[in-house]
This record gives C-alpha cells, sequence and structure tokens, in this order.
C-alpha cells in the first residue's frame, strides 16, 4: 500500500516539474461553500536556492496570479464531495472562468481539500552513516528506517515530511546534506485522511479534463499563507474557518507538526440563524454577514434589523429582529467551535510550545468580534490573518477566505521535501510505532 502511495505522489511531483516548465499550473481550493481556482504564469525564476534545503519553506518569487474564479461550492459537504457531477460542474466552472481571465488553457491543477478526518503521526528513527558523511541514500536511508503505523486499510498518507535532522548530538538540522558524523536521525511528521475522500477528488478532477500534479491539506496551505515567519518558527497555531468544517494546524521550525479538521464550520451558524429566525439559508448568510457579531452591546437592543421574507404574506415578510437577538443565536455556536478547536489544541500538547499564538483565518473569521472572544476561550494571542501578498493577485482575492489558494500556490511553486522525494531502499519495513505528533516533537526536539 506503501508503495503505491509512493509511486502515485511521485508521478504527481514528476507532472509539477513538467507544468512548471511549460510555465502555467492552476490552483484549486475545493471548499464547502465555494470553489476558488488561480492560475498561476512561472517567470522561470521559481527555483531559488531555498528549495535546494531539505523542507526549505522559500519566499513567494517565481510566479504571478494571471487569473482567478470563484463560484458556489455544490455536491460538497464537510469539505468532502458528495455528489460528483455537481461538483464537477462547479469545478469546471472556476477553471474556466480563471482560463478566460487568464486567456491561457491549463491542464495541470494543484488540490487542496479540508474534510477527510486528517490525523497526525510523530515517527523517527536513526541509522549508523556508512561513510561518516551524510548523502541523499542515507536520507533515504534514515526515512525508510522510520516505523510505519498501523493507520487501517481505508486511510491514506497525504503528507509525510522530515522535519528535523540530528547529527551525532546536533539537532535541529534543515538540511544535513554534505555534514560529517556518524549516527544520523530523523523526526517525521506524518498526516493519514480518509481513502475515500481523496480518491473522489482525484477522480472529479480527472472528470473535468485534468492532470493532478499535488494534492494538500488545507489546514497546512492556510498555514504556510497566514502564518508570518516567526510564527512558523516559533510555534503558531492557524485556524481556518472554513464554511463546513474548520481546520486546524500547528507550525514550529517552520514545519507543519500537527493537522485536524473539524466538521462544523460557517455555514453551522448560518443554518442556526435560519432555524432561530424562520428564514431560507441565503436569506440568513445575507444577515449573518451584513449585521452578524458575537459581542452584543446595549446599543444592540434598540438596533433592528428587517429580516424579510418571500412567503407573499405581507405581515410574516416585513418582520425586524433586533441585533442583539441575532447575536444571541450567533454565539452559542461560535462558542461551541471554538471550544472544540481548544479541546484539539489541547489535545495535540500545543500549550507545551514556547510560542502560542493563533491565528484565526477563513471566511468564517470575518464576524465581528471574533478574535476577543477566541482569546477568552482558547486563553492565548490571538490575531485575525489574511493570506500572503502574491504577485498579481487582485484586492478581491486578498480576504481570509482565499488563505488556502494562496498557500497552496505557495506550495506548488516550493513544496517542502516529503517522503517520496527520495529514493527509497527496496527493502524498507513498516513497524507499529504511533506517537502524538506534537508530544512527540516536545520530547525529540
Amino acid at each position: 500500500m506503501m508503495t503505491d502511495l509512493y509511486q502515485s505522489q511521485r508521478a504527481m511531483r514528476q507532472m509539477r516539474r513538467q507544468a512548471l516548465q511549460r510555465g502555467v499550473i492552476a490552483i484549486l481550493d475545493v471548499g464547502t461553500s465555494k470553489i476558488a481556482c488561480l492560475v498561476l504564469r512561472f517567470d522561470g525564476t521559481a527555483r531559488t536556492s531555498s528549495e535546494s534545503e531539505i523542507g526549505a519553506m522559500a519566499g513567494q518569487s517565481g510566479f504571478r496570479v494571471v487569473g482567478v474564479a470563484t463560484t458556489r461550492s455544490r455536491g460538497v459537504q464537510f469539505g468532502e464531495i458528495t455528489a460528483m457531477q455537481e461538483t464537477e460542474r462547479a469545478i469546471r466552472t472556476a477553471v474556466q472562468a480563471a482560463q478566460k481571465m487568464a486567456d491561457i488553457r491549463v491542464d495541470h491543477v494543484i488540490a487542496c481539500f479540508s474534510g477527510a478526518r486528517p490525523r497526525s503521526y510523530g515517527l523517527d528513527a536513526q541509522i549508523d552513516l556508512q561513510d561518516q558523511i551524510v548523502t541523499e541514500p542515507e536520507i533515504a536511508r534514515v526515512l525508510a528506517a522510520c516505523e510505519v503505523p498501523d493507520y487501517g486499510d481505508m486511510r491514506e498518507v497525504l503528507h509525510a515530511q522530515p522535519v528535523n535532522f540530528a547529527l551525532d548530538n546536533r539537532s535541529g538540522l534543515n538540511d544535513p546534506r554534505g555534514q560529517m558524523g556518524q549516527v544520523l536521525a530523523v523526526d517525521m511528521h506524518m498526516l493519514t485522511v480518509d481513502s475515500a475522500a481523496v480518491q473522489n477528488l482525484v477522480h472529479c478532477i480527472r472528470r473535468c479534463d485534468l492532470e493532478l500534479a499535488g494534492i494538500a491539506s488545507s489546514a497546512y496551505a492556510s498555514g504556510i499563507s497566514t502564518l508570518v515567519e516567526d510564527e512558523q518558527e516559533l510555534g503558531a497555531a492557524c485556524i481556518d474557518l472554513g464554511g463546513g468544517s474548520s481546520s486546524i494546524s500547528i507550525f514550529m521550525k517552520k514545519h507543519m507538526i500537527y493537522a485536524d479538521t473539524l466538521r462544523m464550520g460557517g455555514d453551522h451558524v448560518t443554518s442556526d440563524i435560519s432555524m432561530g429566525l424562520g428564514v431560507p439559508m441565503n436569506n440568513a448568510e445575507r444577515i449573518k454577514t451584513f449585521y452578524g457579531g458575537v459581542h452584543a452591546t446595549g446599543m444592540d437592543d434598540r438596533d433592528m434589523i428587517e429580516i424579510g421574507g418571500e412567503t407573499g404574506d405581507w405581515e410574516h415578510d416585513r418582520r425586524t429582529v433586533s441585533r442583539a437577538e441575532l447575536i444571541g443565536i450567533m454565539r452559542p455556536r461560535v462558542e461551541e467551535i471554538l471550544e472544540e478547536v481548544r479541546a484539539r489544541l489541547d489535545a495535540a500538547g500545543f500549550d507545551h510550545l514556547p510560542s502560542q499564538q493563533i491565528v484565526l483565518t477563513g471566511g468564517g473569521s470575518q464576524i465581528p468580534g471574533l478574535d476577543g472572544l477566541a482569546s477568552r476561550i482558547l486563553g492565548q494571542q490571538v490575531r485575525l490573518g489574511r493570506p500572503l501578498r502574491v504577485h498579481g493577485l487582485p484586492q478581491a482575492a486578498t480576504g481570509p477566505g482565499f488563505s488556502g489558494a494562496v498557500g497552496l500556490s505557495l506550495f506548488a511553486a516550493h513544496p517542502q521535501d516529503e517522503w517520496w522525494d527520495f529514493e527509497m531502499p527496496l527493502d524498507r519495513t513498516g513497524g507499529k510505532s504511533l506517537k502524538r505528533a506534537v508530544r512527540w516533537f516536545r520530547e525529540n526536539w
């Protein structure tokens, strides 16, 4: 099973290289509420010096965004495809609109998605060096020596990244190649997801006559684009509040060391408004967007909102509700989502990291007052995060709802090295070692 996965991931990396040589690639963020497509054009400077480092998170040079399109997502629930034909139509719509804006045809896409119940593992291994010098084959050999846990038949490895090398007693090495020593050790973060969710996405993209040149967790992509360098280095969590799901990623020493997803997001808040006020979902979404909040003041009792309807009953359709009542409907659900985020961060051992900055992003992070409520519930420094500026990105695509798409662009241009980027020895054996990622990281770093 690992061998099949290893080959398919290597094939996707090869396709990415071909796409970069041709100079154009599409980025596809398949979410529950929207599908975003960016078309990137590469100018030939995509290979920077830092890309040769193992796991290097490079800057944003080398490409510009030449096409952007979004469309309302269809057939996706909790970040997973549930109605293939509807999702296929939505993806085609977004890709065709982005191609039209870019005035260029795109064959290769890199996709990210948020569901599929991700699970993080920390793996480690060490080997004696044969010639007292670290070479690429020796790095492949130490990665192959990691004991892979029995993660289940219906699961698939999405990311497998070396996050720390140690040579003899020197730890915290990014790239040990060419250095002298006796014993080489590695720590690796592995992320598994439900196979069916990935296979559905792969199948859907192929039905759109597109070649898949890479696939990533949107938790990872959002973290790359919204955490600043210091946060990625010292320890921070990125919470991407989407429509149908919310992604959590923890970064340390510029690497993702943990990821998870909650099956709750902004759509659940909208649904509560719809039920609480007796209005259709699209009306509830409008009310949430224009008048929503989580912190009521005395003024909100007097601030009346017309909630209008289309029943044809004039009396019913001209109802009003106070903003305080609206906040009273929204706040419990937002608190529930944040409490669940807190529980996941606690389980991961986030409070043991040297820095505990939390960054909120995603479309759901735009509710007024959310950062203050999040600071109280999560008990940490919290800020709202927007994606990094990348060349050519129009103003309309710079909001927090584009964190995943922008992060995926950076991932496309400068992917971190993963297990499958090395030529593995054929005789590798899988073991049963299993540790939760952040605790392992604290003990081993």
